[in-house]
């Protein structure tokens, strides 16, 4: 079984953190950097994946914190 993704999407109260396959969000921020921190937090104990949204909701950035099967070389 796969774990979830978690995912830094736009709100309309700001920024919020989203389990991905889930429709209801896990916390609500102020800022984007705020949500950004908790999401990596969470992937990082979950050992998951992290993908960053923009206002436009396409991904702008994403983090591994897990087995990452392309891991960076050097």
């Amino acid at each position: 079984m796969s774990k979830a993704t978690q995912h830094v999407v736009p709100h309309s109260d700001g920024w919020a953190v989203r389990k991905s396959g889930s429709d209801r969000v896990t916390e609500v921020f102020q800022t984007q950097q705020e949500a950004i921190d908790r999401a990596r937090d969470i992937s990082k104990n979950q050992e998951t994946e992290m993908f960053v949204h923009g206002r436009d909701g396409r991904i702008r950035e994403r983090d591994s914190y897990g087995n990452d099967p392309f891991p960076p070389a050097g």
